[in-house]
């Protein structure tokens, strides 16, 4: 098959692009860099070293004999570019990364706040518009969040999606009715994340666009099948406040001695999933596409729920680490239940990497051998999300200075 990867030069979208290639597809990677860009914006490179698009490609070619094209073009802004682009390749499948991804980043400031609704709304909805306009009958396939439904402890298993609810009409009758299951993001980045969804079931009731939305838990691991083949190829390695996966971040902490930092009580349960299982997932979606008419495929994107605190333990005891509480940035509850299905994928046959599968380890001894690139300052979370937040947080005023200092 033709498939357009957009955003395919980042964390998710590149170990993806590499592996729908081995698989013999005809894969073009789509993307304006920007991820690269926010590093530079940051002061902080990924822990592993990331060659230029250009070699990350030429690397591939060289080594596998497969060709992945390259379009350097900005989905959010340059609709008219994506739109002859389409009618160029023809896709069949178009695999959606393009969006900005880190909770914390869409949190900064009031222009990161702007900048994260600016870029991934656009380009949902460019993408959506393109497949429109260019006629073509291409899969949508689209890298969602958990955390569209949010964190709250409901006390039921969270559905794939969609909701059954019952009401009751004028004359007394029971009308029962599905819906997307109500909403509840925890940041700018989630709630566009909501939106997606609305884009995508108007898309679909109004032009029948075959779309499927895989709503992924956090990510952790950082090395595929793919790019374990050369140094060249390695994956990204985040790990400063904004943009590190919290396993990830934890393992790295380790791997330097420095203290795992546990957000408030550490009591915040969340979902995960390895990367290898990540491409697998999109693999799988690709594979079994809602027919035409069909009403948006949602599946889950998760293969394991833990408590942010009981993994800080199992890292602890595995490598020796502090475990150190610190205030919590965000705006939460202290600690929340979580439970979801996972059945869709797990019927397409997805079978799950776990974290007792000896990966920590793997994951440990890339942090372990890259420690040497770590910027320490950078660790930390500076990302508060609000006001009060942040204030509480700031380091009193020096006596007789007048003013506050950050230090």
């Amino acid at each position: 098959m033709r498939i357009l990867v957009l955003g395919g030069d980042g964390f998710c979208g590149w170990p993806t692009s590499l592996h729908l290639s081995m698989q013999g597809h005809a894969v073009t990677v789509v993307d304006n860099l920007s991820r690269r860009n926010i590093d530079n914006e940051l002061q902080v490179q990924s822990l592993t070293p990331i060659r230029s698009i250009t070699t990350r490609l030429g690397a591939w070619k060289e080594i596998t004999g497969r060709i992945i094209a390259y379009e350097r073009l900005d989905v959010a802004t340059e609709y008219d570019r994506l739109l002859n682009l389409l009618r160029a390749r023809r896709p069949h499948v178009i695999v959606h990364f393009a969006e900005q991804r880190a909770a914390p980043y869409s949190m900064k400031s009031s222009w990161h706040k702007r900048y994260t609704v600016n870029n991934n709304l656009n380009a949902t909805n460019n993408v959506l518009a393109a497949i429109v306009e260019s006629g073509l009958d291409a899969h949508l396939v689209h890298l969602g969040t958990m955390g569209v439904y949010g964190y709250s402890s409901t006390g039921v298993r969270l559905p794939e999606g969609y909701l059954t609810v019952k009401m009751t009409a004028g004359d007394g009758a029971e009308v029962e009715q599905e819906i997307l299951y109500p909403a509840n993001p925890g940041s700018i980045y989630h709630m566009t994340k909501t939106q997606d969804q609305l884009f995508f079931a108007f898309y679909n009731k109004n032009d029948e666009a075959r779309i499927t939305d895989l709503h992924q838990g956090i990510v952790w691991g950082t090395q595929t099948r793919e790019t374990r083949l050369d140094e060249r190829l390695v994956n990204r390695f985040d790990y400063d406040g904004d943009y590190g996966t919290v396993l990830n971040r934890f393992l790295m902490q380790a791997a330097i001695d420095y203290p795992l930092t546990v957000h408030g009580s550490g009591g915040q349960t969340r979902a995960f999933i390895h990367i290898q299982d990540t491409v697998r997932c999109i693999e799988l979606a690709i594979e079994n596409p809602p027919a035409r008419g069909e009403r948006v495929k949602i599946l889950n994107q998760l293969t394991e729920v833990h408590r942010l605190i009981d993994l800080a333990k199992l890292v602890a005891e595995l490598t020796g680490a502090r475990v150190e509480h610190v205030p919590n940035p965000r705006k939460e509850a202290d600690a929340n239940d979580l439970e979801a299905t996972n059945a869709g994928l797990l019927g397409l046959g997805l079978k799950p990497t776990t974290l007792r599968e000896g990966l920590l380890t793997e994951v440990t001894d890339i942090a372990r051998r890259y420690a040497s690139r770590c910027d320490r300052r950078r660790i930390p979370c500076v990302s508060h999300w609000t006001r009060d937040i942040a204030e509480a947080e700031r380091p009193p005023a020096r006596q007789g200075s007048g003013r506050r200092t950050d230090s």
